[in-house]
């Protein structure tokens, strides 16, 4: 098998398995084709492990991807008001009662989801089906379901635990459509998802979206504080093997590990993708006739990367928008929301400032990349519009196989959200020149807030400098000043450009060559 260049821990080639290990890869054959089918399985379960899976799903890389037969389903077609009405009973969670510190609930097949998924409970090193039935679910509006069938396999599945009080069982994690998932931590409502991989993502050509066919769930045993779970990933290009540990808490941390093996050649991977909505805000109004002030899941993205940060406001543009941040061996990034105020939306239903902010905290030393953002035009607050991953600098191709580890600090302020200089408050945006006097001078005005870091320490001495560049335009103004009254730094710049330049604006504010804050970044698409 070839593999890639990439020599570090954490991108490194999958070189294979252990003679020893690599006998194991017999059961892995047996529970996965079973997970494919409907056939009984031993009471007593098929021995399972992580690295017979790895070696299962590498096997099945050297097959072409089939795509799953149609099941048939007890329930007639449904639509999106009838899924909504499907509801899975609480008394038949998997692993309640006495102490557990987990619950499972499962989705039931229907609408988007018609890829059916199997669970599997891994209990002392052997993995048993977790079958579901019709009994399992609540069905209201008028579907008609018989009693006592079988279904041929779940659409995903949440766990509970007690997350926001010990007496209560919440959603912590979902995993549904793909190889989608969202977790919260502590006092959080779902906002951004997750993906298991992106793969030619807004590459000009067609995107797959790879699929988990099917979990392996370790039970829990009394009073753990985490719980550890497997995944197979299928797509026409590439198999995974997936390992995943979910720590629930005040910030609720995934540890993931990724090994995938490739079919054949990809013009772009992503790794650790993140999905997310951004309708407008204070620097990008775009328009809306709204009473509420923002409308996002997510507001920067960030990245952490060699002793700086990076933070880049997040846009509804008018076309398709892409940015890279390239990086040797990044420390973080992430989308987040650090607007935490509810007046700072007046939304109060959605509640977007209890939105989780999801920091990927890379393990081991990925190499050279970029942190590529896709910003889509949006007119809805229900499309999810915005999308981050890593780009590994190396090409991917037929016959390699690589595994990425990394932390997954899902939470109202996780690791690597913040910089330990000054961050950015507020990023305004408008229309040049000063208004009643020099409207429409052609430039567009940038307003970029900083505090905190040792901003205020600083006194009428101290000689603090901004540093500003546009690729693509022309800085025409730059004013920095302290807000009166306040430890809060203002800098105006206003940049000039051609009709249909894309400029790309990069600030900091420094004294003399000590860095003050983190990195602004902003891309401009002039009209």
């Amino acid at each position: 098998m070839k593999h890639t260049r990439a020599t570090t821990a954490a991108r490194r080639p999958f070189t294979g398995l252990t003679r020893r290990q690599a006998l194991g890869s017999v059961a892995a054959c047996i529970v996965l084709g079973q997970a494919g089918s409907l056939s009984a399985q031993d009471a007593q379960g098929t021995p399972f492990s992580f690295d017979a899976l790895t070696t299962e799903m590498r096997r099945r890389a050297g097959e072409d991807h089939k795509v799953p037969d149609p099941v048939e389903s007890p329930l007639p077609e449904l639509d999106y008001d009838d899924y909504r009405h499907i509801q899975f009973r609480p008394a038949s969670a998997r692993w309640q009662g006495g102490a557990a510190p987990f619950q499972l609930h499962a989705y039931h097949l229907g609408w988007l989801f018609k890829e059916p998924v199997k669970l599997f409970e891994v209990d002392d090193g052997r993995a048993v089906p977790m079958p579901f039935s019709t009994d399992d679910f609540r069905y209201g509006g008028d579907i008609s379901v018989p009693e006592h069938v079988d279904l041929p396999g779940v659409a995903g599945f949440r766990l509970n635990a007690p997350l926001n009080a010990p007496d209560r069982y919440d959603e912590v994690v979902s995993f549904l459509g793909a190889s989608y998932f969202r977790a919260l931590g502590k006092h959080n409502v779902y906002g951004l998802s997750a993906r298991g991989l992106a793969v030619n993502t807004a590459t000009g050509g067609d995107e797959e979206f790879p699929r988990f066919s099917a979990f392996w769930l370790e039970k829990p045993a009394e009073g753990a504080d985490q719980v550890v779970f497997y995944a197979a990933l299928e797509s026409p290009s590439v198999t995974g093997a997936y390992r995943f540990v979910l720590v629930p808490g005040e910030v609720t941390r995934i540890d993931v590990t990724a090994r995938l093996f490739f079919r054949r050649d990809v013009a772009q991977i992503g790794i650790a993708p993140l999905t997310s909505m951004y309708l407008f805000g204070p620097n990008d109004e775009g328009g809306f006739d709204d009473y509420r002030r923002a409308v996002h899941d997510s507001e920067y993205l960030v990245l952490q990367s060699g002793g700086e940060a990076f933070v880049r406001p997040l846009n509804n543009p008018s076309r398709l928008a892409n940015s890279y941040v390239g990086a040797n061996g990044p420390n973080s990034f992430g989308l987040v929301q650090r607007s935490r105020d509810f007046g700072d939306y007046l939304d109060a239903g959605a509640h977007y400032e209890r939105r989780p902010s999801l920091v990927v905290e890379p393990v081991g030393n990925w190499g050279r990349g970029n942190v590529r953002l896709i910003e889509i035009p949006s007119d809805l607050e229900a499309n999810d519009n915005i999308v981050a991953f890593w780009v590994p600098e190396a090409e991917v191709s037929a016959g390699d196989a690589l595994e990425f580890d990394y932390r997954l600090h899902w939470g109202m302020l996780p690791p690597g959200s913040r910089p330990k200089t000054a961050r950015v408050l507020r990023t305004l945006a408008g229309k040049g020149g000063v208004a009643g006097v020099e409207q429409d001078n052609g430039r567009q005005k940038f307003v970029i807030d900083f505090e905190g870091g040792a901003l205020p320490e600083l006194t009428a001495a101290s000689e603090v400098v901004p540093r500003v560049k546009a690729g693509g335009g022309e800085v025409a103004e730059v004013v920095l000043a302290r807000i009166e009254g306040s430890d809060t730094w203002r800098l105006v710049i206003e940049v000039a450009a051609d009709s249909g330049a894309v400029v790309e604006l990069r600030a900091a504010l420094f004294e003399q060559d000590r860095r003050l804050s983190e990195t602004w970044l902003y891309q401009w698409i002039v009209e």
